[in-house]
């Protein structure tokens, strides 16, 4: 049975200014509460259905602290409309940033939690373990980022810098920015390891930060589509890096 307090504590893990206070986030659903388990994130609580503890023998869920529950119970201190498996709390963590040989991402106030979510997703496909999510960008522990990385939260690290800033003091890695009128990616070849710069669903890269771009590239359009969503975009683009 979940306690009163228990459930408040959950409920407020929605708001990013609870998570903060607590240092602690919200995971959902039985694939991601099993790539959280696989993790090294230090699990405050698991609250699982029957359903789940049937389903998965192979997790000694006696190593945690848990609480077995029903599946209105996760609904109503969740995100998800239907849940009928498992929730947990973690602590977050803050990841050390060493890119020496590794390419990354780096995102200019990409806001949606959605397209975050997703582009964690395709990092980890492609073997990024580095995202840089520049001012404006979308909470990494948000809810709604955890739910579309789809367990990749627990593999992809994310680090919050001023992208200026961050740019200015990192000179290793060429950086290759997503404009409107770059270069054809069809028609280069990347020096990797690398840095992709991705800007703002609407505005794109902040002009401020197109100083810092060595290569403006462009994924060439065939269609009418004015422009393509930006965690699209992001694989569209991964996928011609490292293809070979």
């Amino acid at each position: 049975m979940i306690l009163k307090q228990q459930a408040k504590f959950v409920k407020s893990l929605k708001l990013k200014k609870y998570r903060n206070k607590a240092s602690c986030f919200l995971v959902e659903g039985a694939k991601n509460v099993i790539e959280l388990i696989g993790s090294d994130y230090d699990i405050q609580e698991l609250y699982l259905t029957e359903k789940f503890i049937e389903e998965h023998p192979e997790i000694e869920i006696r190593r945690f602290n848990y609480t077995i529950c029903k599946e209105r119970e996760l609904i109503s201190m969740g995100t998800f409309q239907s849940n009928a498996y498992a929730l947990a709390v973690a602590k977050m963590k803050r990841h050390p940033l060493n890119l020496a040989g590794r390419s990354a991402i780096a995102l200019d106030e990409v806001s949606d939690p959605g397209n975050l979510g997703t582009i964690i997703r395709i990092a980890d496909w492609y073997g990024i373990r580095h995202v840089i999510a520049g001012i404006g960008t979308a909470d990494f522990y948000n809810p709604k980022v955890i739910n579309a990385s789809m367990g990749s939260f627990s593999r992809v690290q994310i680090h919050h810098f001023d992208l200026a800033g961050f740019f200015e003091d990192n000179t290793s890695h060429k950086v290759y920015g997503a404009v409107l009128n770059g270069a054809n990616i069809h028609h280069l070849e990347f020096e990797k390891p690398l840095i992709i710069l991705m800007g703002n669903e609407s505005n794109g890269i902040n002009a401020a930060l197109l100083k810092y771009v060595d290569f403006p590239i462009t994924i060439p359009g065939i269609g009418a589509a004015e422009s393509l969503n930006v965690a699209v975009s992001t694989a569209v683009i991964c996928d011609n890096i490292f293809r070979n």
